[in-house]
């Protein structure tokens, strides 16, 4: 199976370089956040974010090398995210993220809220001295829809009348912003136009709200050891999803036991019972191929380069994971 790793040979060196530059970007005065930063940058992950920023950058380059700022921006993109993983941690009371101890779980929770912020005001920045108004405006973009998403989650949970339009909404706040945001940005420092930023832009926000389809589809059908949660944590917090929403459709029972919140004995077994008799899992494999599909043709104009491969197998890899 194609991994993220073979993926992204084309920026290899390029991600290998940042990993170092985080760890120094974060130094502060504090060694308390320093360590807690720290631990963060070494936990691990594919580093996806930053990897279709240094994608677009060498897609959009046309060849030459890429610049300090398009570096930047991929270490920018990581911390922004690393920043909210934090704060979401916090929120979910999580104690493991990729089998890895939270920063909660080590420091406490008032430590890692500090750590987060700490993250973004970091990150906004060295985000400032990009030097690059349509670029602070972007990402900045970004730190608001996280705060929206987060806020929409909340507000929702056990609330059956959600739809799917506003499930997809709180997706893209949520992740494909950041991924969107980010790649158009990168190719405004290439100056590659505005027809070309534009079709990042879109290429991002629906390979992003692929990804998170697929993650609301894992949470169903991956091993507890994998996620490190229970199956089905998100409907048992709450937390509607595009396998939940389709699944009600057809199984008028599973919202009866939602909107009481699982307080009866044996609710919650029933409630995944009737997901997993449903064809909601495969409606909601069939979104994230729609939107993968939408991604995939935003790249007809790129420059047909090992960059531009890269991105059109990432395409198929966020599929994949579900296979």
């Amino acid at each position: 199976m194609t991994t993220a790793t073979s993926i992204f040979t084309p920026v290899e060196k390029d991600l290998s370089i940042l990993i170092d530059n985080l760890t120094s970007l974060v130094q502060a005065q504090h060694p308390i956040l320093g360590a807690a930063a720290e631990h963060l940058f070494t936990a691990g992950g594919k580093r996806i974010r930053p990897a279709i920023v240094l994608l677009v950058s060498r897609a959009t380059m046309k060849g030459d090398d890429l610049t300090p700022r398009h570096r930047r921006l991929a270490e920018i993109t990581e911390m922004i995210h690393t920043a909210s993983l934090v704060h979401d941690d916090v929120v979910d009371e999580a104690e493991l993220r990729r089998q890895v101890a939270t920063v909660n779980s080590l420091f406490g929770n008032r430590i890692a809220v500090l750590a987060g912020d700490f993250l973004f005001a970091q990150s906004s920045w060295y985000l400032a001295n990009l030097d690059n108004l349509q670029v602070v405006k972007l990402l900045s973009e970004v730190i608001r829809d996280f705060a929206e998403g987060e806020i929409q989650q909340g507000l929702s949970c056990f609330d059956t009348n959600v739809s799917l339009e506003k499930y997809l909404q709180k997706s893209y706040f949520k992740t494909a912003s950041l991924i969107a945001n980010s790649a158009k940005a990168a190719a405004i420092l290439s100056d590659a136009g505005e027809g070309i930023a534009n079709q990042v832009y879109s290429y991002g926000r629906n390979i992003g709200l692929a990804f998170q389809i697929v993650d609301d589809i894992l949470d169903f059908t991956s091993p507890t050891e994998v996620l490190g949660k229970p199956a089905g944590s998100d409907l048992a917090s709450g937390n509607l999803t595009a396998p939940v929403l389709f699944a009600m459709e057809e199984k008028p029972s599973l919202g009866i036991l939602i909107e009481r919140e699982f307080s009866e004995e044996g609710d919650l077994d029933q409630a995944l019972a009737l997901v997993y008799d449903s064809n909601g899992i495969e409606k909601a494999r069939d979104l994230a191929h729609q939107h993968s599909q939408l991604a995939l043709k935003e790249l007809q104009y790129l420059p047909s380069c090992p960059a531009t491969d890269s991105l059109r197998e990432l395409t198929d890899y966020v599929l994949s994971r579900i296979k």
